[in-house]
């Protein structure tokens, strides 16, 4: 574990575990209402859409309810993320893609004489997905997107060095 890190639920696939606790003729109403939350201009707004629809949709499903309201923290970790980031990181869909080609790699050699060369072979395939990251003109996250976590304002005052005492 990454003491720090966020954790980001996939909202597509949370969608499909709540759809499978809806009657079928309520489903497109529960998905419509819940694709409103990912709508929202900013973190405020997320979070008052996300207790919006929690309460309605617990009006009539008490159990869709209850599993937004415990699934939220990772829902919307999203949030705490610069807002053109949002589209990126609230899906695994790079993921699950950057998986499927080791799958792909993998597959093809069928067995491996140990584990060390399936290392090898995931490695390079990993490395290969950074190098087009990196250079592509549609890059996962860019540059100048990516200034944004790090160029956040901070309240702490430093002292002068003349000051400072060890």
């Amino acid at each position: 574990m990454l003491l720090g890190a966020a954790w980001q639920r996939c909202r597509v696939h949370f969608l499909r575990n709540v759809l499978a606790q809806v009657p079928k003729g309520s489903a497109e109403m529960v998905a419509a209402a819940i694709r409103t939350i990912f709508a929202q201009p900013d973190a405020d707004h997320v979070a008052e859409q996300f207790d919006t629809i929690a309460t309605m949709l617990g009006r009539q499903l008490p159990k869709v309810e209850q599993r937004m309201r415990d699934a939220s923290d990772d829902l919307l970790a999203f949030t705490g993320f610069p807002v053109a980031h949002w589209k990126k990181i609230w899906s695994t869909n790079p993921l699950e893609r950057l998986n499927k080609e080791v799958k792909r790699r993998t597959d093809v050699v069928g067995v491996f004489p140990n584990p060390d060369a399936l290392l090898r072979l995931a490695g390079a395939v990993l490395v290969e997905a950074h190098d087009e990251w990196a250079v592509s003109e549609r890059r996962y996250l860019s540059e100048g997107s990516m200034t944004a976590l790090t160029d956040q304002p901070t309240n702490k005052e430093v002292a002068p060095p003349e000051l400072m005492t060890a």
